[in-house]
């Protein structure tokens, strides 16, 4: 199918999904070193990266096109993000020209840009994201954004594809970790939803006061109904892992006190033993595997020993990121798109 933008799974049918997963094996196994030769994608980064960044990269010169970077720190200029604001600052460039500018030079575009984390409704509705998405008249790539991942979560589902995971009937547990400071949501609810649509049975195992947001919870019980999984949330952090096929660990900020530092500083202050360790592993299933999306900080969200053990397919799934991209990119721009 030709592809036009690539923004959120729940846009695609499992099916279409399965479609993709199956190029990117494809292109794995049998490259296709000129199949872009000509084509250039553009990248835009609000936000800083080292996999989205590199992979995609990595992606565009196995297929044999070109890329080129753009972000705040290396415009000359610099960028101005915000909405109805007088520029007389530092920034002499606002995003409402810089992207149309930078769109005309590629023929595709991809965008990362982060939560602002100060209203909750705002990141939910991916408001700066979509402001954004209707300057650009190329296909177009969500890198991440306030609410979304969906380039992890592809590479999450070939991961566990690869590793022989059960959908129907597999148990994935989605877990928050500690972390010093308040991070976006984008990606416990692209893994949420993305396990969801697998058809597993995923749990989300928090502290109080980190549920995920009623919409997101909605949002993956709507694909569960579709796939034949289900998805619950709780605190009881014992109960969530026994039997486990998967532990997904993921820091995120508190959704009780979003846009509030101070108090999610605060409530998070003596929640140090949610740390993966190994006697979380204890009543899961032997063959239960440990997933993180990277950057991770050592000693903080997972220890050493669970992080280098081998349990761990942290490093599998970051591989992953480049191979889904080349099958997104491929549909966009390969030929016949």
């Amino acid at each position: 199918m030709a592809l036009k933008e690539f923004n959120d799974l729940a846009d695609f049918s499992a099916a279409q999904v399965q479609a993709m997963l199956a190029l990117a094996a494809r292109l794995q196994q049998r490259p296709e070193p000129q199949a872009l030769a000509g084509k250039v994608l553009a990248l835009l980064f609000l936000s800083p990266s080292l996999r989205t960044l590199s992979s995609f990269q990595a992606a565009m010169m196995r297929l044999g096109g070109g890329s080129f970077v753009i972000s705040p720190d290396m415009s000359i200029h610099g960028l101005e993000t915000r909405s109805g604001i007088v520029m007389d600052g530092v920034a002499a460039e606002h995003l409402r020209e810089a992207i149309p500018v930078i769109s005309s030079y590629g023929d595709a575009l991809g965008i990362r840009a982060f939560a602002n984390r100060v209203r909750l409704e705002d990141d939910l509705a991916d408001t700066e994201y979509r402001a954004m998405r209707e300057l650009v008249r190329i296909p177009l790539i969500n890198m991440e954004s306030a609410i979304q991942h969906p380039c992890q979560s592809l590479a999450d589902w070939k991961t566990m594809d690869e590793l022989g995971v059960p959908k129907n009937g597999g148990k994935f547990v989605l877990s928050w970790a500690w972390h010093p400071k308040a991070l976006p949501l984008a990606v416990p609810s692209s893994t949420l939803h993305m396990a969801a649509m697998r058809g597993m049975d995923v749990t989300v195992v928090r502290p109080d006061g980190f549920a995920l947001p009623q919409p997101i919870m909605d949002k993956a019980r709507k694909a569960a109904e579709t796939s034949g999984g289900t998805v619950r949330e709780t605190s009881d952090r014992k109960e969530a892992l026994e039997g486990a096929h998967v532990i997904y660990a993921k820091e995120w900020s508190s959704t009780r006190h979003y846009g509030d530092r101070v108090a999610d500083a605060r409530l998070r202050e003596d929640l140090q033993d949610w740390r993966v360790d190994d006697p979380w592993f204890a009543t899961a299933r032997p063959d239960c595997r440990f997933m993180h999306c990277l950057p991770v900080r050592r000693g903080v969200a997972v220890t050493d020993r669970v992080l280098d053990g081998p349990r761990s397919v942290v490093i599998h799934e970051a591989q992953n990121r480049m191979w889904g991209q080349m099958a997104v990119l491929y549909q966009m721009l390969g030929p016949g798109a």
